[in-house]
């Protein structure tokens, strides 16, 4: 057995990974492992990966590549999403000396230190169906919030997405245990969680434990300032969520972040969503009504299969009309395995980046406007950890990024900011205000 000293990490994709990352760092720390950058020349590389798309695929590759320039004889582990779908295929690069599936993966130190680095790639992967465990996460150190991961898996199968097929059924912890997980956060000075998870509104799967039920217990967790949702389907955002996160919560802020993935019902209907664009209109306008100064992000995907031209300028006006801040945008890229791979009518590559850049556009055009109602407003923010060429960022509780002059006493605090103006990248400029 080669004894190794040195871990580094690199996660693709999405909140959740980045919660898992950190609860496996953690792991080899425990063991006797120092960690360092990823570039830093470490012993042992885990590259924690992401499927959503194709290029999370070639990414993955790239930083197998990368490992290896930087130490030949580094020990290469792959885990996350890439490593349950395809494990055989991650096992032919080059380089890659053990992939760990969805039910391994948290085992990672124990496998590692009962293997030699040999020519020969190990493969732990177990079938997703046999992946029932729910693993509680979270993230700490590397940025001033924690992202906290309060489900995993995703029963819907909508036709265009492989999450169920590499993360499994949905699950979670009870309400205790994730209670108990985020005062474990709080004890460690961290002021802001996001909740975090793959579907994280089928809390509890429609039980007595839901996760507006979480939502109130997490309401009352002392040593935590706020809370914030990262993404919940519009079709489990109900009423008494909107409300109570809006109006009798002490530390939900409002900010949602709420898949729409198009604006046409045909093509909603489609990709097998549990809503219209009309219940996704209400929700919309439900949280607007409550809060009008809320931040409201939008997931769309571009170049579905079937999306016509009248499809897509369809989406284009709803999503153009709504009261909404920002969009992230998805090139929908055909997945293996998936139903929408075996649909007719594919829209060319060429259509699909056109569309993409029309709604980019969309997307800076709501921004700066959300951003340009708040200029001349008090907001308190939250100051990150960052030093960048001697400006430091924060985000407000509807999540207008914020920069200002980096000083150490900033990090981790709140601070009362007068919001300027909008800088040339698109950054708020803030001032703070002395008490």
């Amino acid at each position: 057995m080669i004894e190794y000293k040195k871990v580094g990490f690199y996660t693709l994709g999405c909140k959740l990974n980045f919660s898992e990352t950190s609860t496996i760092g953690r792991s080899f720390q425990e063991a006797g492992y120092a960690k360092v950058d990823f570039d830093a020349n470490p012993d042992v590389f885990v590259i924690n990966t992401c499927s959503v798309t194709e290029n999370a695929d070639k990414k993955c590759r790239q930083l197998v590549k990368r490992a290896i320039r930087i130490n030949p004889n580094g020990f290469v582990a792959i885990i996350g999403c890439f490593a349950q779908l395809k494990p055989k295929e991650i096992a032919s690069i080059k380089g890659v000396d053990i992939v760990l599936g969805a039910n391994e993966k948290f085992n990672l130190v124990k496998h590692i230190e009962s293997l030699d680095k040999k020519e020969e790639t190990k493969i732990f992967n177990s079938k997703i169906k046999e992946t029932k465990d729910f693993i509680p996460a979270f993230s700490i150190g590397d940025r001033t919030r924690s992202f906290l991961k309060i489900q995993d898996g995703c029963d819907y199968f909508c036709t265009f997405c492989t999450i169920p097929l590499a993360r499994g059924k949905s699950r979670n912890a009870s309400i205790s245990t994730t209670i108990e997980k985020a005062k474990e956060i709080a004890e460690k000075g961290i002021k802001e969680i996001v909740l975090t998870g793959v579907n994280i509104g089928d809390f509890g799967q429609g039980k007595e434990e839901n996760f507006f039920e979480l939502t109130k217990a997490l309401d009352n967790i002392k040593g935590i300032s706020r809370f914030r949702i990262s993404s919940i389907e519009p079709n489990l955002l109900s009423d008494e969520i909107i409300d109570f996160t809006l109006k009798k919560s002490k530390k939900f802020v409002p900010h949602f972040h709420i898949p729409l993935q198009s604006g046409s019902d045909k093509l909603l209907k489609s990709m097998r969503r549990k809503y219209t664009k009309e219940v996704f209109s209400n929700r919309i306008k439900k949280i607007k009504k409550n809060n009008p100064n809320t931040c409201i992000g939008v997931d769309v995907i571009v170049g579905f299969p079937g999306e016509t031209d009248s499809d897509f300028k369809e989406t284009y006006s709803f999503l153009n009309d709504l009261d909404i801040s920002y969009l992230h945008v998805f090139t929908y890229s055909e997945r293996i395995n998936t139903t929408a791979i075996k649909l007719k009518n594919t829209v060319p590559i060429k259509i699909r980046k056109e569309r993409s850049k029309q709604l980019h556009a969309l997307s800076y055009k709501k921004k700066r406007k959300f951003y340009e109602s708040n200029i001349g407003k008090h907001e308190t923010v939250l100051f990150e950890n960052e030093n960048n060429e001697g400006m430091m960022y924060g985000y407000t509780s509807n999540y207008i990024k914020i920069k200002t002059p980096f000083k150490d006493e900033l990090i981790n605090t709140f601070k009362n900011v007068y919001l300027d103006s909008i800088d040339y990248d698109g950054i708020m400029k803030g001032k703070i205000i002395k008490s």
